[in-house]
């Protein structure tokens, strides 16, 4: 009765967010002595998540499945779950786990933990810290259904290699033909770009940009980073930046080890949705702005001039530590 995972994936490579699922699945699977399985769906290299604790991984090769399908997937999820004999399905918290989690709840009549953010408090009975009230708290949550569903909060534990032997196994689950009644098609394509889901840094900016001609130094500072690039929901309202690139309580969510904030007020939605990002930089004129309040550092000025110093400073480091 292992624990089971499910390994993300895009364009047949792991997203970042399976390796941290798999290591935190191990640490429980070493505390309740069982293992961990992972089920994985048009994905290539499956031996990678050996190395983070997956004892065996269930391979799904299905042309239906080439485009992400909530209803698919779940099925899938749900199958291999019943096939295993599971008594815990670990998610992450990425955009389309978050629309599996509840299918697969219920599929499994199970109970779901949303937003987890540690290590299990208790295996029996079976408890979980979770962030509550748009992240402004903490609750610990127990479970008592047979099988339990929980979604792990992003960045919230890490990536620890463990490697352990590995087995693979072709998985090939019945489909329900009706699950693909709705044509889906990805709209959102990035390349050569960290995306906002799998970014460890973000770079934002607001309405003290002035102006779309001005974002250049924006997108150059998150390139020197490695960064992702982001903004507030008025910027992508008045069409200065893609709706894509809007995060916050309505946008998507951002759980990055760094987010920087350039000439963002700081509205509480948007506070709520970056909140779980582990270190906050604001940069803006205000000195009242109510972005200060939550920031880790602070930074009161223009960001056309901060902005470009910090960029040839961090070129210069760069540099230096070829």
């Amino acid at each position: 009765m292992s624990i089971l995972i499910y390994a993300e994936s895009a364009e047949g490579k792991f997203k970042k967010v399976a390796f941290e699922l798999a290591s935190y699945a191990k640490k429980v699977a070493d505390a309740m002595g069982t293992s961990v399985t992972a089920v994985t769906i048009n994905a290539s290299n499956a031996s990678e998540l050996g190395k983070y604790g997956v004892s065996k991984v269930l391979q799904v090769t299905n042309e239906q499945l080439a485009t992400f399908n909530a209803k698919g997937y779940a099925s899938v999820i749900q199958q291999a779950a019943e096939k295993e004999g599971t008594s815990l399905v670990v998610l992450s918290s990425t955009t389309d786990s978050l629309y599996l989690a509840p299918l697969v709840a219920v599929s499994l009549k199970a109970g779901y933990a949303s937003n987890v953010v540690a290590l299990p408090v208790s295996t029996s009975p079976f408890q979980v810290k979770r962030t509550a009230f748009s992240n402004k708290a903490f609750n610990v949550t127990e479970l008592t259904t047979t099988v339990k569903v929980i979604g792990l909060a992003k960045n919230s534990y890490g990536l620890n290699e463990d490697a352990v032997a590995t087995s693979e196994e072709a998985f090939a689950p019945a489909l329900d033909s009706s699950a693909f009644g709705v044509k889906v098609e990805n709209v959102e394509k990035v390349t050569g770009k960290v995306t906002i889901a799998d970014a460890e840094i973000v770079v934002s900016a607001g309405r003290g940009m002035k102006g779309p001609e001005n974002w250049g130094m924006i997108e150059e500072l998150a390139a020197v980073l490695g960064a992702a690039t982001a903004c507030s929901k008025p910027v992508s309202d008045i069409g200065w930046r893609p709706h894509s690139e809007h995060v916050g309580q309505t946008g998507k969510p951002v759980a990055s080890n760094l987010y920087i904030a350039v000439g963002i007020s700081g509205a509480i939605q948007h506070i709520a949705g970056i909140n779980s990002s582990k270190v906050k930089v604001v940069i803006n004129t205000d000195p009242e702005a109510p972005f200060f309040k939550v920031a880790d550092y602070g930074i009161v000025g223009d960001a056309f001039d901060v902005v470009p110093k910090l960029i040839e400073k961090l070129k210069a480091f760069k540099a230096a530590n070829a």
